[in-house]
Order: C-alpha cells, then structure tokens, then sequence
C-alpha cells in the first residue's frame, strides 16, 4: 500500500512539472505569491552592482556588447560568432563616436614567433575591416598584432589554447602614442 502512495505523489509530481513546462516563464511567475520578485529575464533592470554603469561607458560597452571575439586554429577568418559580436560592437560604436578604439589581435602558440605575429595582426586588421564596413570611421580605430605575447593561459590542451586566439576591442579617448 505504501509503495502505491509513493508511486502516486511521484505520478502527481510528474504531471506538475509537465504542466509548469508548459507554461510561459510569465505564467509561472503569477502562480507565485503576488509581491514575488521577478524572474530573471523578465526585468530590464541591471544586475545587482551594476546599476551605475552609464550608457556609452566603456563599462557599458564590456558588459552589453562585448569586446572579445575567437579564431580557429591558424585562421584569420571571422566566423558567425565573431561577426555577429563585431555587429554588437559596430552598432554601439557607430551610436557612441566620440570613442576611438585600438584592436589588439593574439595567436596561440602553434607555429613560430614570426608565425605568430603575422597571424594576430591579420586577426586585428580582419576585425577593423569587418567593422569599417559597418560604417565605423577607419580613422578611429588602429589594429596590432602581438603573436603569442600576452596569453590568456598557458596549457597544452587545445580547448584551452582558443582563448588566446582572439582579438579584443579596447576603447581610447585618445591615440595610443608611438
């Protein structure tokens, strides 16, 4: 007898879950008690510790844009990922022009120095063209490359070594100087 209570609250807990799945996140939400506080997703408040950043900050740029894309393996090529972060960074830029960006490009540790270096800078120049056809002025951006210097993290295993095959968009005020 016990064993069939036992199967009939795991039965019933089941159809609950089933009927919660079926539910929009709003649904859900007004089964809970009227004062809840929203569910994530359903406010356009920022997160907590983050209500001060200001539209246009850099601040606001690393946070709702982002300002690193990734290449595969001895590529210089812009994939979908990439281009979509580029079109992110683009459209901000293009509605915050007062900021002049400097595009750092990095390579993994797969070949030679001058290997390297060759690469991270088409990396970086790949990223300011993609970004002069989205209409931002060429003449606000500057692209280096830094072969492998400046890792992410030195390991061996290749999902590891992708993030140092990057390139990452720093926002200046003013030119780096020579």
């Amino acid at each position: 007898m016990s064993a069939m209570i036992g199967y009939t609250k795991r039965l019933a807990g089941a159809a609950m879950l089933l009927a919660l799945a079926a539910c929009s996140t709003t649904e859900v939400a007004s089964l809970e008690e009227p004062a809840a506080v929203p569910m994530t997703g359903q406010t356009n408040d920022p997160a907590p510790g983050f209500e001060s950043v200001a539209p246009g900050s850099e601040e606001d740029f690393i946070l709702s844009v982002g300002r690193r894309i990734y290449f595969k393996q001895d590529s210089a090529a812009l994939d979908s990922v990439a281009m979509a972060t580029l079109d992110n960074q683009a459209a901000w830029l293009n509605k915050n022009p007062t900021w002049l960006l400097k595009l750092q490009g990095f390579a993994d540790d797969s070949g030679s120095a001058a290997q390297m270096q060759t690469l991270s800078q088409k990396r970086a120049d790949a990223a300011m063209a993609y970004l002069t056809s989205k209409g931002v002025d060429p003449k606000r951006m500057w692209a280096k490359g830094y072969g492998n210097d400046r890792e992410v993290r030195d390991c061996t295993e290749r999902s590891c070594k992708v993030q140092n095959r990057r390139v990452v968009t720093n926002l200046r005020t003013q030119p780096d100087a020579v």
